[in-house]
């Protein structure tokens, strides 16, 4: 992966409120997100994590204002890539390629297979050690080898910002610690910033530049040492993570 070393770019989430009739959801919560920074999210479940994450997609209504920055284009748009907590790919006979095409909005692949196509896809899917699952279906993969295939869509073309709700659930010790890996790899080698959901710890703890802490409400945001240690997370969480 070759980087463009801008390091300008930023999301600027401003206190956002999500209210449903009297229930506030979510109260003014305002952080900062910046491209070669992995931003993670932590809180209790309910806390309103995953609510926060739909409005910065934009399928919740909210008050407040998100807003992108770049120094090194000047642009004001943001793109965003998705990769949800799961998908169900149980029974699916789709393959790899034909899961990417789709997603990526790269026509109907039911009945036609672009040649063109199918090496770009396969090139990009080489950046994340998964060219060789371009043919396999997605229901015969591992959960890690789902996350890659999940990233590399999600990636296609790379976005201002990369959002994962819980992207390591259900994933074995060592597959943890490969996504991790990978994802610090795309942190430090494209101008993106990378907005993660997560409750393990020890790996907020290692994989982190900034945590924020939430519960309806910014509770505590900065390094992991900062939110780990803090009483506020241990008021939350009962134990600090050291």
């Amino acid at each position: 992966m070759e980087r463009n070393d801008c390091k300008h770019c930023c999301t600027k989430v401003d206190k956002l409120t999500v209210k449903i009739e009297d229930n506030t959801i979510l109260d003014e919560i305002s952080m900062h997100m910046h491209c070669n920074e992995t931003t993670m999210l932590v809180g209790k479940n309910g806390a309103g994590k995953s609510t926060l994450v739909r409005a910065i997609l934009n399928e919740v209504p909210y008050t407040g204002n998100i807003s992108f920055s770049s120094k090194h284009n000047n642009s004001t748009k943001l793109t965003i890539g998705y990769v949800p907590q799961k998908i169900e790919i149980e029974a699916s006979p789709m393959s790899v390629y034909d899961f990417i095409a789709s997603v990526t909005g790269r026509g109907p692949v039911c009945f036609y297979k672009s040649k063109k196509q199918y090496a770009k896809i396969k090139e990009h899917l080489k950046e994340f050690g998964a060219d060789s699952l371009i043919d396999k279906r997605i229901c015969d993969l591992s959960g890690g080898q789902v996350q890659r295939v999940l990233i590399a869509a999600a990636t296609m073309p790379y976005p201002e910002l990369l959002i994962m709700d819980e992207p390591v659930s259900g994933i074995d010790a060592s597959g943890k610690q490969e996504f991790y890996k990978l994802i610090n790899e795309i942190k430090n080698t494209k101008d993106i910033a990378i907005l993660i959901i997560s409750h393990d710890f020890e790996y907020v703890r290692q994989y982190a530049d900034k945590v924020v802490l939430i519960n309806k409400k910014v509770l505590k945001s900065g390094t992991p040492e900062q939110v780990l240690t803090s009483s506020e997370f241990k008021n939350e969480f009962g134990m600090e993570v050291v």
